[in-house]
């Protein structure tokens, strides 16, 4: 098996990074981890010798540099397909890959304007126009995915899958800016934040110095 090495930016900031990372560690892949701090003098020369988009995360799978959180994950479904990527329903898996495409590039006021900030407590902020529009359409996913195929667990297709990596950091900006939920997409919030191999995360970054000042409102 070839050596995985996982690039990935300050775990405070860096949503993108945590996708990938998190579902390696809920399947239990083992893999090396290299954090490169964003935002300063030196980041864009330190990624440029891990990445060629120069961005993270970035995987490198031996003589493999795969980045991009989406690809990453697509090529881990087929490389590892021994382990528990995706449904096993081909109704739900083909959900699973729509609700993780569209989380992917969608979103771009609540992104925007409800930056990942693992360490903040932000209740009521970054309620900008088009942020609510955005929370509905996540909240309806969640609620949709539950009631349809998450029976036989807490996630969204029972089983932790990609889709629930793609959407973990937004569970992490309801939390830091108080977004109210109903009981299914708060029970659901809930375990998500309850694994363990996200609660190392937010530890991690709750240790992490650095301050990105344009992800601090």
């Amino acid at each position: 098996m070839s050596q995985l090495t996982l690039i990935i930016g300050n775990k405070n900031y860096s949503s993108w990074s945590l996708r990938p990372w998190l579902a390696m560690r809920q399947v239990g892949l083992e893999f090396q981890e290299i954090r490169i701090p964003l935002d300063t003098p030196k980041t864009a020369s330190q990624l440029r010798q891990y990445s060629p988009a120069g961005k993270v995360p970035v995987l490198h799978d031996g003589s493999l540099i795969i980045w991009d959180s989406l690809a990453i994950l697509e090529h881990l479904v087929e490389r590892f397909s021994e382990l528990h990527w995706l449904p096993v329903d081909p109704a739900a898996r083909a959900t699973a890959r729509s609700i993780s495409a569209e989380m992917h590039a969608s979103f771009v006021n609540l992104r925007q304007n409800m930056p990942m900030n693992c360490r903040a407590s932000l209740p009521g902020k970054g309620m900008a126009p088009g942020v609510q529009a955005d929370i509905d359409r996540i909240t309806t996913i969640w609620r949709d995915c539950r009631q349809r195929f998450g029976r036989g667990g807490d996630f969204l297709f029972g089983a932790f899958t990609i889709a629930d990596a793609m959407y973990a950091p937004v569970v992490s900006r309801f939390t830091t800016y108080g977004v109210t939920l109903d009981p299914i997409c708060q029970a659901y919030a809930d375990a998500i934040w309850a694994l363990p191999a996200m609660q190392d995360w937010l530890a991690a970054a709750q240790a992490e110095t650095e301050v990105i000042a344009s992800d601090e409102i």
